[in-house]
């Protein structure tokens, strides 16, 4: 990151960032280097705060790379533990065999969580996992000026559908116009439309593909009708909704294992009844109490350590984390599934273009685009699937037997061997 600054006077610079004459914002558009601009911008703060960035510093991102792309006014690059759980066995219709999964977080015993219930999955056989529905979603809000209008409106839209995906085809190459959930509100209408977008989660490829539908509708329609909001929150994107978990967005998800009671008492210390019993009291009963638009025990937990180290949009955690935890007890076997019905993953776009989360989704095979188009995001959606199984698995499994404070005090505060114990 020392960039050589050639014939730029970094004290000049520095000098001109402090009298306000230059914006902190326009150092690339100054310098005309990425990495220089953050250089720069760094060394500004260091001295205005009288701070070290030394941390901050140390990376081997290239930011002419990035810029125009992943950051604004970088300084430098934050660095999160990454940790690897398996084998995981998978039995998918795209992700076939044993995989190693990176998981990046900060929080102790999280990686031996779903190490452990990786464990327990495949040798019990494996998760089979199976992406029901496939679709990323963007909702336009339209004015009318009555719902007598809207009505009418909505009936046009569906009559021009193939004009609509004709549309689509002309700003994308890997997009294509799916499905419409029209939704009515008084004199207002939603079109939620789905997407098929490849191997890219897809958000921005949806949202130009909807930019281009409404400046059509607007163009062609022979009413009034005006989009006011190219999203009107039902897509619904990085918030919790509740249509997310009904009709799905991203990858619908299902994955399932079936666990022989040897294997949860030799490898998950836990008797099967109890693991059930938990499920019902804590995920299905507890969340009921609690109000929750989900029923899961930590699905965030394992898909933000996901996200972070493949490059997802994290912020998407929120309705990607949204799930069910089942079980069922089978003479001397517990069967558990998850369902994630909103897992909002890609492999191409975004963040994914970071050298280290290329290498991340290059551990599990799926880095980059697929052929045909769309089959790695779909084997790192079953993949995912998987190890949030493995991980509900294992943490219903330590409430059960009551080992869960004892993970967290062994391994979340430093009391391993040869670590300084914390307090």
């Amino acid at each position: 990151m020392e960039a050589d600054l050639g014939r730029v006077d970094l004290e000049e610079i520095l000098a001109r960032l402090e009298r306000g004459e230059v914006s902190l914002s326009k150092l690339e558009e100054v310098l005309g280097n990425a990495n220089l601009a953050v250089l720069a911008r760094r060394r500004f703060l260091e001295r205005k705060l009288n701070i070290s960035l030394s941390g901050i510093a140390s990376t081997i991102l290239d930011f002419e790379e990035l810029y125009g792309h992943n950051i604004e006014n970088a300084i430098g690059a934050v660095q999160v533990p990454v940790g690897i759980a398996g084998p995981l066995r998978v039995n998918g219709d795209y992700a076939k065999g044993d995989f190693y999964v990176p998981l990046a977080t900060t929080e102790g015993a999280l990686v031996a969580s779903v190490n452990r219930g990786a464990k327990a999955v495949t040798a019990s056989g494996g998760a089979h996992v199976k992406v029901l529905k496939d679709g990323m979603t963007r909702a336009p809000l339209i004015w009318t000026p009555s719902v007598v209008e809207a009505v009418r409106f909505v009936e046009w839209v569906k009559a021009n559908m193939e004009v609509l995906k004709g549309k689509v085809s002309e700003v994308t190459r890997h997009g294509r116009l799916l499905d419409l959930q029209p939704f009515i509100v008084g004199n207002l209408v939603w079109l939620r439309f789905i997407y098929s977008t490849g191997d890219a989660m897809g958000m921005n490829m949806a949202t130009i593909a909807s930019d281009r539908i409404c400046s059509y509708i607007e163009q062609s329609y022979d009413g009034e009708a005006r989009c006011i909001s190219l999203s009107g929150n039902m897509c619904t994107d990085k918030k919790p909704a509740i249509i997310n978990r009904l009709l799905g967005r991203g990858k619908y998800v299902v994955a399932e294992a079936l666990i022989p009671a040897s294997v949860a008492e030799s490898v998950l210390k836990a008797r099967i009844d109890l693991i059930h019993y938990i499920n019902q009291a804590k995920n299905l009963l507890g969340s009921g109490v609690a109000g929750s638009v989900s029923f899961n025990a930590h699905y965030a937990n394992i898909i933000a350590a996901i996200f972070i180290a493949t490059g997802q949009d994290v912020a998407q955690v929120v309705e990607s984390s949204m799930g069910f935890t089942w079980t069922e007890l089978r003479e001397d076997n517990l069967y558990i599934s998850v369902t994630l019905p909103s897992l909002e993953v890609g492999t191409v776009g975004g963040g994914t273009r970071l050298r280290t989360q290329r290498e991340a989704l290059a551990i599990m095979g799926v880095a980059g685009g697929g052929d045909p188009p769309g089959v790695n995001a779909l084997k790192f959606a079953e993949i995912v699937a998987a190890t949030v199984l493995a991980g509900e698995l294992n943490l219903l499994a330590a409430l059960a037997s009551g080992h869960l404070a004892r993970a967290h005090e062994k391994l979340g505060r430093g009391k391993v061997r040869g670590a300084r114990t914390r307090t």
